[in-house]
């Protein structure tokens, strides 16, 4: 279906004055590229860090037509509707390597607290989008934004790219009925620069004191990474079915994020932890169901 919107409802993103808000001596954020159309941020970003690319190159693109998300699931969205944009970062010998399944929980805290710092609705009311575990981001128990943190073993070294899908403008008919936007949950700010700089230097706060303590998420301004993704996690507290490979599922209270990221469950046999690159797909529980 054609997109009611215009060029004047959805501008271009300008690289030069992303670079002049984000690009400075000191901050993350190296170089900043805006390409019309890509396949997928993660996937160039990933070919660059093989090729020796340094840390904080940021690849924004108007148009992702193979966006991929947790175990190659893909997607794509409306040309200028969204934010889709990447970045490169290399923790290297700072951050242990058991550390990094915080990554995209933190970059997921990064989107939440960007968001409900330069987004209300028009009475006046901050929006407070919450967590998924371990890479959505929800409004409403609707999807507004997927993440997808990818390692990258390197001859300099490891890296990580860390992508972000973002819905701003999406209409309901451009969007699953498990999805929602920025606009249709009645943002009065959608403006895509305002929201890309916000989210950017969130995540080069975060991801600066993350490194700085050595990936270790109880320290740090607040009480830590861990602290601040507990308090934004919707999923902590809820009845939850966790499916894992095959035909296997576990059902119990989702009640923590462990200091290793993963997901604590407690179910009738008993507490089992699990990490994202084991669960397929994580949902809110419904009626009795087999626990294995």
């Amino acid at each position: 279906m054609a997109s009611p919107y215009t060029d004047l409802d959805r501008p271009p993103l300008r690289a030069a004055a992303l670079r002049r808000a984000l690009v400075a001596p000191g901050r993350l954020i190296t170089d900043v590229e805006v390409v019309a159309e890509i396949g997928s941020t993660n996937a160039e970003l990933r070919s660059r860090a093989l090729d020796g690319a340094p840390e904080g190159v940021l690849l924004v693109a108007e148009h992702q037509t193979a966006g991929r998300g947790r175990l190659e699931r893909t997607w794509t969205s409306p040309p200028r509707a969204g934010l889709t944009f990447s970045v490169l970062l290399r923790p290297g010998s700072q951050v242990p390597g058991r550390r990094w399944p915080w990554l995209p929980l933190l970059v997921g805290c990064a989107v939440v607290e960007a968001i409900a710092s330069v987004s209300e609705t028009a009475k006046g009311v901050s929006l407070e989008p919450e967590l998924k575990w371990p890479n959505d981001i929800l409004l409403g128990d609707r999807k507004l934004c997927g993440i997808l943190v990818e390692r990258v073993d390197t001859q300099t070294g490891p890296a990580a790219v860390a992508g972000v899908g973002l819905n701003v403008t999406s209409t309901a008919s451009e969007l699953p009925d498990t999805a929602t936007s920025l606009r249709l949950s009645g943002a009065t700010t959608t403006d895509r620069p305002t929201l890309l700089i916000a989210i950017v230097r969130m995540l080069d706060a975060l991801y600066s004191a993350w490194r700085s303590a050595a990936g270790d998420p109880e320290a740090g301004p607040g009480g830590g990474l861990r602290r601040a993704y507990r308090r934004r996690c919707a999923t902590i507290g809820r009845e939850v079915e966790v499916r894992l490979g095959g035909d296997r599922r576990v059902v119990g209270r989702a009640t923590d994020v462990d200091g290793d990221g993963r997901l604590v469950v407690v179910t009738e046999e008993g507490e089992r932890s699990f990490n994202a690159g084991e669960v397929v797909h994580l949902r809110p529980a419904e009626g009795p169901t087999r626990r294995d």
